[in-house]
């Protein structure tokens, strides 16, 4: 039997970037078998059996030969079912399985895609990121699982051909039956799409929350609302996306990327429009917040890269989770080492948290009594570190709303109303700061603060002021600056005045009542 080669090209995923790998399959005379080498893991391992059973049921067979497929680059570990698709058209291209119809070049097509034992072609994780990086290493045609191709439907200069089915790949091969490429789309028609799934007008009274969110949204700020149970706290977390900005098609795909890699994407989603939100459980571990597992997959702080990170019953999450909080917080983004894989993944978020003032979540309420210790008070905060609420810019207070102001009273305002004000402020922080990496007023760094806060002799006085009578660390100092930027911004001013400084300083006042 004569011996053939053929090869095929893929991408397999590390972090949230793809890379090229050179399928190379050998068919020659020996004992019938099928071996993948370059390092596969166990998924890529069982592809033999998922491969096999795809292409005898997409009308072929494979002729009892010794059959080695080398995924290359051998040094990188290969993951995923990704690449049954490429192996099984370069199992059939080295056999002799495919008559390659004129002008079709097998080695300038990027084939990924997971295959079903009836010859399905099922969606993968990454899918997005592999296809950026096809285009980034030149090539233009993919073809991909369909239920995937939304997913990089506003990828330029890229054609994408969707299909369901291995006979589908084949009889594209063969010229029998063309595919037609999607049609991609412009990003602006996605954002149309975007719907407010919680509107603030549904939240009556809570004026002094409602501006406290309205703050965080337009300047990118970290809340800590503390109030007692029912006072509407996870309600005004969950309407803070219907008022941020939509995101930028820049920031989309960074978004996308990530939740593709985690497989967070529903099967035919397109990419993301509106701004992430997670609310993990208070039980999650360090690895699911910061990202871990033998793969080193993203976690949450990078699931809500670009959006919001809602933590509630904060004093409940465990003292390792919140203190792994602090550098992601910080520096915008998170390094995953494991023993397999060391990844980095972005993770600029907002962290926006929630807490009852005590264990039984009434000290200090106008409605009920508190009935707890000093002690179990004591304890209770102090499961939150002082450097991590240093970090946290904005603090308010939320008690129940009485039923009268509920029921009746005004309507209360929209979150269009409020999301119109927001995108006038985020405006003119990206006129701002265009030119200097800097997005929003919370990634100031000290340099930026010195070179785009100037106040005005008295603000500077009031600053002082505070700083010795509330003995706030330098951080907190930068932070009421980056705060008062913001409520000038919203007002339209250069100069920040003490009448901003003061509003900014009102918003760390907690740190004195609950942690003296």
């Amino acid at each position: 039997m004569n011996e053939m080669i053929a090869r095929t090209v893929s991408f397999g995923v590390t972090g949230v970037t793809g890379y090229p790998v050179t399928v190379e399959v050998f068919s020659a005379g020996g004992l019938p078998g099928l071996e993948i080498i370059g390092l596969p893991d166990a998924s890529v391992r069982e592809s033999r059996e998922r491969v096999n059973a795809a292409i005898i049921n997409a009308g072929r067979r494979i002729p009892p030969k010794k059959i080695t497929v080398n995924l290359a680059p051998a040094d990188i570990r290969k993951e995923g079912p990704s690449f049954d698709l490429p192996i099984a058209v370069g199992m059939l291209l080295a056999n002799g399985q495919l008559n390659l119809a004129s002008g079709i070049q097998p080695e300038k097509i990027v084939f990924f895609g997971e295959l079903g034992l009836d010859g399905s072609v099922n969606a993968v994780n990454g899918a997005l990121s592999i296809v950026i990086s096809a285009s980034e290493n030149g090539f233009q045609d993919v073809i991909m699982p369909a239920d995937n191709a939304m997913e990089v439907a506003c990828i330029e200069g890229m054609r994408i051909y969707p299909v369901s089915h291995l006979s589908q790949v084949i009889d594209y091969l063969e010229g029998r039956v063309p595919i037609e490429p999607q049609a991609q789309m412009r990003y602006d028609e996605l954002l149309r799409q975007k719907e407010v799934r919680a509107d603030l007008s549904q939240v009556k009274g809570q004026q002094g929350a409602r501006r406290a969110l309205e703050l965080a949204a337009a300047g990118g700020h970290n809340l800590l609302m503390i109030g007692t149970p029912g006072s509407g706290k996870t309600m005004l977390a969950r309407c803070l996306p219907g008022i941020l900005p939509p995101l930028s098609f820049a920031e989309s795909l960074e978004t996308t990327r990530i939740h593709s890699i985690a497989g967070r994407l529903p099967p035919g989603a397109g990419l993301m429009v509106e701004r992430p939100f997670c609310a993990p459980h208070h039980s999650s571990s360090v690895a699911s917040m910061v990202g871990g597992g033998q793969n080193a997959r993203p976690g949450e702080v990078s699931l809500a890269h670009n959006g919001v990170l809602f933590l509630d019953e904060l004093p409940e999450f465990s003292r390792a989770a919140l203190e792994a909080l602090r550098q992601p917080l910080e520096d915008g983004m998170v390094t995953v080492s494991r023993v397999r894989r060391q990844a980095v993944y972005q993770s600029s978020f907002m962290l926006i948290a929630g807490m009852n003032p005590c264990p039984c979540g009434y000290y200090g309420s106008r409605q009920r009594e508190c009935h707890c210790t000093e002690a179990q008070i004591r304890r209770y905060l102090d499961q939150i570190s002082g450097p991590l609420l240093d970090r946290i810019d904005l603090q308010v207070e939320v008690d129940a709303v009485p039923v009268s102001e509920i029921t009746g009273g005004t309507p209360a305002e929209s979150s269009s109303a409020v999301a119109a004000r927001v995108r006038a402020a985020r405006d003119v922080q990206l006129k701002r700061y265009q030119g200097t990496g800097i997005h929003c007023n919370a990634r100031l760094d000290n340099q930026a603060i010195r070179a785009f806060c100037p106040m005005r002799p008295a603000a500077e006085k009031m600053l002082s002021q505070a700083v010795d009578m509330m003995h706030l660390s330098m951080r907190a100092y930068s932070r009421v600056i980056k705060v008062a930027r913001t409520i000038a911004d919203l007002k339209g001013e250069e100069q920040i005045t003490e009448v901003d400084i003061a509003e900014a300083v009102q918003f760390r006042e907690l740190d004195q009542k609950y942690w003296r």
